[in-house]
């Protein structure tokens, strides 16, 4: 797996950049958190939670044995505090590359199973309720959050002009994130879940998660502080409301109570209505702020710097910032139209989403409108092109979102695959594609390479992601539509002219159209993955550092102007 080749050919030369007081305080955590593996696995014995304490164990004394090996090393070169600490970046793509070949896989098979259920192959670990969770939580928080810590961390000393405060609290964060995404989704397939949509995690992994983006938040606001530069770069704007506003909702959704310390399951400490509730106001500010703001940080880097153009306009992304921060917030709601819930309180999700329109477009329309004077780079650079064709995708989502939680429309498309083509234009269209365009540029760069190693390789990838979403959504979108039609249609007496198996057995060439779809997009990560692997392993080229990739300015110095 490229991720674990990765940290075991280069991890000893990046932990040998510890300060002899770093790498005593990380085996001091490690030896901590073993510990504490100890106790969950002694706790739970034949509860799943014992074995996710083996897991914590195994994954402390692994990082353990890799900070030991170079405790004897030579000193860190005094000359780093000069450079921007892009260690954790390189490793961070490395996890990225890997949770994305990992989620898409499990997403081309779990639509496979609705096309042909014995896939599961008659095993319970195997069954769609399991793979699954596996699948999005892979994809969202495997994939996307290391693809955002680490364009985070490379953004941020950017835009500052300040290297990271320290060397140890990118590397918890980027390890610890990345311990949760294992505990989530092994425990998925040993049945240990909470049933809430993106929040399946159970408890003890939910408290580990706390740490981590505790630490993450810390961490940035700190490299804020030590910036060298008067302003805030908008980029930094999104990613920090991005770290603040998922923990609040990450904390209030799950407020669980555990069985006992020694069970992995809980019980959510809210009652009825008020879960559902609480549950889409975190479902969908999720979407908000871990799949929206978080990336418009990308666009809003990796556009201008791709393009070499500034962005359009900087005060109307400005105004889409506290837009898209106030108006997602009163959103969740509309996932609960014909509910329980008090129908003010739909009416106020639905009026809110309506709203949002404004301020989604504002950012697409900035970033398309970023590249006139720029369109030939667009037919000539497929890595702008992906950033280009992302920025179009959420224009339609958000547009599609909007429309969709208008109360009588949404009485057609909800229950029906119409919801599961609109997560996907959003998630294949934009988020993966600003993340490979992102990803497309920063790796040259901080490996400093003159360009990627293979042109043709990045315009191949294109044409099977473009292709992929299109065939997957479009099929979703008329499959979707034709259900809600056949579950809505009645006879002269009144009566179903349809059963639900009947509606069934109309979308098998849909799903066999989305596994395709799903299965063209994920061939593409693999030849990203080879393209960017490639990359890496080249020689760096003299003379292709960029203003961004120059040293630090030394203390006390002037300081040109903000990028």
């Amino acid at each position: 797996m490229l991720a674990e080749q990765y940290c075991a050919h280069d991890g000893g030369a990046f932990m040998g950049q510890l300060t002899t007081r770093e790498r005593d305080l990380a085996a001091s955590i490690l030896v901590v958190l073993a510990v504490v593996g100890i106790a969950m696995a002694a706790a739970g014995r034949a509860d799943p939670l014992g074995v996710h304490g083996a897991i914590v164990l195994l994954y402390s004394l692994a990082l353990l044995y890799l900070i030991m090996s170079t405790s004897f090393g030579p000193a860190p070169d005094p000359a780093r505090v000069s450079r921007y600490y892009d260690d954790p970046i390189k490793v961070g793509v490395a996890f990225t590359l890997f949770w994305a070949i990992f989620g898409m896989f499990f997403g081309v098979w779990a639509a496979a199973q609705l096309a042909w259920p014995s896939l599961n192959f008659d095993t319970a670990w195997a069954s769609f309720g399991r793979i699954r969770p596996a699948h999005t939580t892979g994809v969202i928080f495997g994939f996307g959050g290391n693809a955002l810590i680490s364009t985070s961390f490379h953004v941020v000393q950017r835009t500052s002009r300040a290297r990271l405060p320290d060397q140890l609290s990118p590397w918890f964060v980027l390890f610890g994130y990345n311990l949760f995404c294992i505990l989530a989704v092994s425990g998925y397939f040993l049945g240990v879940t909470q049933s809430k949509e993106y929040a399946e995690a159970e408890w003890y992994a939910d408290l580990w998660l706390v740490i981590v983006w505790v630490t993450y938040f810390v961490l940035y606001i700190r490299t804020l502080a030590r910036r060298r530069e008067p302003h805030i770069y908008v980029a930094n704007w999104y990613y920090m409301a991005f770290i603040l506003v998922v923990a609040i909702l990450h904390i209030i959704n799950n407020l669980t109570i555990p069985v006992s310390l020694g069970h992995s399951k809980s019980y959510t400490i809210w009652a009825g209505v008020q879960d559902s509730m609480v549950q889409w106001w975190y479902g969908h500010n999720a979407v908000a702020f871990f799949l929206t703001a978080g990336f418009l940080a990308m666009l809003y880097y990796y556009l201008p710097k791709r393009a070499e153009r500034p962005i359009f306009s900087y005060r109307l992304s400005i105004l889409s910032f506290w837009g898209i921060t106030f108006f997602y917030m009163w959103a969740g709601s509309h996932h609960l139209h014909y509910t329980a819930l008090p129908h003010w309180v739909q009416n106020l999700g639905m009026t809110f989403s309506v709203m949002l329109l404004v301020p989604s477009w504002a950012s697409a329309g900035n970033a398309l409108l970023t590249l006139n004077g720029a369109w030939h780079k667009v037919r000539d650079d497929a890595t702008l092109r992906f950033i280009m064709m992302a920025a179009f995708f959420y224009g339609l989502s958000t547009f599609e979102g909007s429309f969709l939680a208008v109360r009588p429309v949404n009485s057609l498309s909800h229950y029906t695959d119409w919801t599961v083509g609109h997560v996907h234009a959003g998630a294949l269209g934009w988020v993966a594609l600003i993340t490979y365009g992102s990803l497309y540029t920063l790796v040259p760069a901080i490996w400093k390479r003159e360009r990627m190693y293979s042109a043709a390789l990045v315009e191949v990838h294109f044409w099977l992601a473009v292709a992929g979403t299109v065939i997957y959504v479009f099929a979703m979108w008329n499959s979707g539509i034709i259900q809600g039609l056949m579950w809505r249609t009645y006879s002269e007496e009144g009566t179903l002219t349809y059963s639900f198996v009947d509606s069934l057995l109309a979308m098998y060439p849909y799903y066999i159209a989305r596994t395709f779809g799903g299965l063209l997009f994920l061939i593409g990560a693999i030849v990203a993955t080879y393209n960017i692997w490639m990359t890496v392993r080249g020689v760096p080229v003299a003379g292709t550092e960029r203003h961004d990739d120059l040293p630090l300015v030394p203390e006390g110095a002037a300081t040109g102007p903000a990028e």
